[in-house]
């Protein structure tokens, strides 16, 4: 096999037709301005490549149930092994989805507590043995007497399949009858089963009348039974009274049989572990007003939000149920497993499983989320958080062989953490794996071992090699930006003076989730950064406290917000803005201008020109998703997607409209020579000269121009923006809005995907902000933004509960000096290179 992978003549999105070679078995960091193409050659390119070369070696019978990536915009690529593609958006949110199912933790304790857990009595608590053949019989003629019943033998339970060898089987061993479903139905006849179904089998044995003379034939009938079904028999009557027995667990007290343990009686997922009330989702449900099911806030009464049966909530290892377990978090979960002790003939079962078990919590607790719980659902996770999820569940696989792609790992991660991550790659790339990883961060960008750099600038002005190879090389290159920043020529400034808060906002007694009854002051009037380790209590407080307690006090919105005493100063603010991390839209149909809030303005501006006005055109008749003045044919996509059976969806220009989403009669009204096609094809830079003259479009372009997304096509699908592109449009949606001079704005991690340059036209937006009377507070890692803060407000000192209490607050040189402060001893250091820019100014 080659020892590189090349790639020739790669035109994906804004690639200008390059050729690339990387090394295999390597940690490659590809880098750039954002927008210049690096996720196009990493994402849509390398790993679109190596999955479809993957995918095609796959049965056509399986491929019919995996959505196929299509083949990117290259002319060839060699020496690429199958990948695996490691980013912010594919984590699920549905509400079964855990940190314990992600990374297969909760997996490897349902097979613990399955094979080693002790079975205790629901009702009375006891523990749970097993019985004899003798005591069943005894029990099935105490609780039937003088009824007829069916002795039934249980053969397969809840398992996919159609089942006919089975019931030949059955046949030629003289059984006349079988319950498939709860139907009884003769063997003699056609049983028909859906194959890709579940179904549960029992053979009817014996149908016996218990009274006086019945005690020998109940017997036999019980002893084959427990003959067909290795150890169970299931009794019930005509009026569907049911009891099960097993030769392995029951309550000499209560009289409750327990089915045998299989790791399935643990998942939530499953019909024999859930809770029957809730379904497994802890919280009950109600129907909305589409008749869609959704989720309430009221915790499930059977299972108390536990999820499982109480019969699996019974079985215990060292006084602790499944789901106990599952609520401590990582480093307590750690310690805990330490602790448990079993027999000789139990350890040597355990012992494998817990080995499994500790290599994974390590795993997590190396990528800084030892705060964690396995219950906790994806959901509320963040992007980063979610995205190392995924990398610890690929660690601990241990494949070789790969190819991985990552998107900005380090997000969310604070800097004491970043050198745990680039260990862990540098162990994945020792596996034997190629790393690809896109990343702006200058501690993962010096640990690469290859180094491509993209550019020079973003969108139309990018897309070209700027600079490869090694560290060194890109150091040397003159027109590399990204150099440019990491040789120090170019750096974010320190201000030259830090504002003085125009009031203070004041949060008494925080105390949700981990925090520990802080009282928490917020300059008004001032850009602010909250800081701390991962899971020290960030997002509680700024989002579960802070925003939703504004939002409750501002807007009269009833929700509830997180445990706290009170809020002082609220009166100062009139308006509150969250910009948080999720996508602007999924569907091609969502475009920048569509959010934004711009093609609105822009459908109204044709709608008043003399020939929308003449034929009667309102705003609408140039909108595509509404039927008038789009594209019948193809319904204002642009595109035909044609089904392939086998292979992925093809998407062709629609011929009638030739990819201009709109008729020929709304396409002949212009502006100034253009059409609205023409409009949503323009870069943001174009558009702007175009229509200045319009104070709301002329203010909307110029504050996407402002964060660096001039290069912005209007109509790009959002499914191609970048994660970076994406955030900074929700953020100019809100920009773009009249500020009151007395707003809040709190943004989470606003960097993430953007490069250092891209950072600093950032923080100049944010600052004018500021200048106007707001306030502005961000959750940050990013030193370059935390330095350029007016007031700092630093939890810890670790996550978890370890977490949630005020470490050091007060200006950068202030909190640089806090003894305890992780986020002290890298500030000092980025304060003191940073000294030179500031004597300047």
């Amino acid at each position: 096999m080659l020892d590189e992978i090349r790639i020739k003549k790669a035109a994906q999105h804004n690639l200008k037709h390059i050729d690339v070679a990387l090394p295999r078995n390597k940690l490659i960091v590809i880098t750039g301005p954002s927008g210049s193409g690096k996720s196009s050659l990493a994402f849509d390119t390398l790993y679109a490549e190596g999955q479809r070369r993957y995918i095609e070696c796959l049965s056509a019978y399986a491929r019919q149930f995996i959505d196929q990536m299509e083949k990117p915009d290259v002319e060839s690529v060699e020496g690429i092994s199958p990948s695996i593609s490691i980013d912010q958006k594919t984590i699920s949110t549905n509400p079964r989805s855990t940190v314990g199912t992600i990374t297969e933790v909760y997996d490897l304790f349902r097979l613990l507590y399955a094979r080693v857990g002790t079975p205790h009595c629901p009702s009375c608590g006891r523990a749970v043995s097993s019985q004899t053949p003798e005591q069943i019989v005894r029990k099935i003629a105490g609780a039937f007497r003088g009824e007829k019943v069916r002795i039934l033998a249980p053969v397969v339970k809840g398992r996919k399949g159609e089942y006919q060898r089975l019931f030949e089987r059955l046949r030629k061993k003289g059984f006349l009858r079988v319950r498939v479903n709860g139907t009884l139905q003769a063997l003699e006849d056609e049983i028909p089963l859906a194959k890709n179904r579940k179904h549960t089998i029992e053979v009817l044995v014996d149908t016996v009348r218990l009274d006086g003379d019945s005690e020998r034939r109940l017997d036999e009938a019980v002893s084959k039974a427990l003959e067909v079904s290795d150890g169970e028999v299931l009794a019930a009557n005509d009026a569907g009274r049911e009891r099960f027995f097993s030769l392995s667990l029951l309550c000499p007290y209560c009289e409750v049989s327990l089915p045998e343990l299989e790791p399935r009686n643990f998942s939530f997922n499953s019909p024999y572990g859930a809770c029957p009330k809730c379904h497994g989702l802890g919280y009950q449900t109600r129907l909305d007003e589409w008749g869609d099911v959704e989720l309430t806030d009221d915790v499930c009464p059977d299972c108390g939000g536990a999820r499982l049966r109480k019969e699996s909530l019974s079985v215990k290892i060292d006084h602790k149920n499944i789901h106990e377990v599952g609520e401590l978090p990582v480093s307590d979960l750690i310690k805990e497993i330490g602790t448990f002790r079993f027999s000789a003939a139990e350890e040597v079962i355990a012992s494998k499983i817990l080995k499994e078990i500790r290599g994974r919590l390590g795993i997590m607790e190396n990528l800084g989320m030892s705060y964690l719980q396995l219950n906790r659902t994806t959901a509320s996770l963040s992007g980063g958080e979610a995205q190392r999820i995924r990398l610890a569940a690929q660690v601990g696989s241990r494949l070789r062989g790969v190819l991985y792609v990552l998107d900005e790992p380090t997000i969310g991660l604070h800097q004491r953490d970043n050198g745990r991550l680039i260990k862990l790659l540098r162990d994945l790339r020792d596996d034997g794996n190629s790393i690809v990883v896109v990343e702006h961060d200058e501690q993962t960008i010096r640990a690469a071992d290859f180094v491509l750099d993209l550019g020079p600038g973003a969108g139309e002005a990018g897309g070209s090699k700027v600079a490869e190879g090694p560290l060194a090389a890109i150091l040397n290159s003159p027109e590399s930006l990204t150099a440019q920043y990491l040789r120090g020529e170019r750096t974010v400034p320190v201000p030259a003076e830090r504002r003085r808060p125009s009031g203070w906002l004041t949060i008494r007694g925080a105390r949700e989730h981990n925090l520990k009854e802080i009282d928490v002051r917020l300059p008004l009037g001032a850009m602010s950064a909250v800081t701390g380790v991962s899971g020290s209590g960030k997002s509680t407080l700024v989002y579960d406290i802070l925003f939703k307690g504004l939002v409750s006090k501002i807007y009269n919105v009833r929700q509830r917000v997180g445990a706290h005493e009170r809020m002082e100063g609220t009166e100062q603010l009139d308006k509150v803005i969250a910009v948080d991390q999720k996508p602007i839209g999924r569907t091609p149909r969502s475009n920048p201008a569509t959010y934004s809030g711009l093609f609105t303005a822009l459908r109204e501006l044709f709608a008043r020109t003399p020939e929308a006005r003449m034929r009667g055109y309102s705003g609408s008749r140039f909108s595509f998703n509404v039927a008038g003045g789009r594209c019948e044919e193809c319904e204002g996509a642009g595109v035909k997607k044609i089904e392939m059976h086998f292979l992925p969806d093809v998407f062709v220009t629609c011929d009638r409209c030739d990819g201009r989403r709109y008729n020929k009669e709304t396409l002949a009204v212009t502006y100034k020579g253009r059409t609205i096609a023409d409009f949503l094809a323009m870069t943001v830079d174009d558009a702007y000269e175009l229509v200045k003259a319009h104070p709301q479009l002329k203010r909307k372009l110029a504050t996407l121009k402002r964060v660096g997304l001039g290069y912005i096509r209007l109509g790009q699908p959002a499914p191609t923006l970048s994660g970076g592109e994406a955030q900074r449009i929700k953020l100019t949606k809100e920009l773009g809005r009249r500020a009151t001079g007395r707003t809040l704005y709190l943004l989470d991690e606003p960097t993430t995907g953007l490069h250092f340059d891209d950072v600093r036209k950032l923080l100049e937006v944010l600052s004018e902000l500021v200048g106007l009377g707001n306030t502005v507070l961000i959750i940050e890692h990013n030193l370059e933004v935390i330095k350029y803060c007016d007031y700092i407000i630093d939890l810890g000192p670790e996550g978890g509960e370890e977490g949630g209490r005020i470490v050091a607050e007060g200006t950068p040189e202030e909190v640089a000096q806090a003894g305890r402060s992780y986020t002290a001893q890298f500030l000092k250091k980025t304060l003191t290179a940073s000294q030179p820019p500031r004597a300047e100014s």
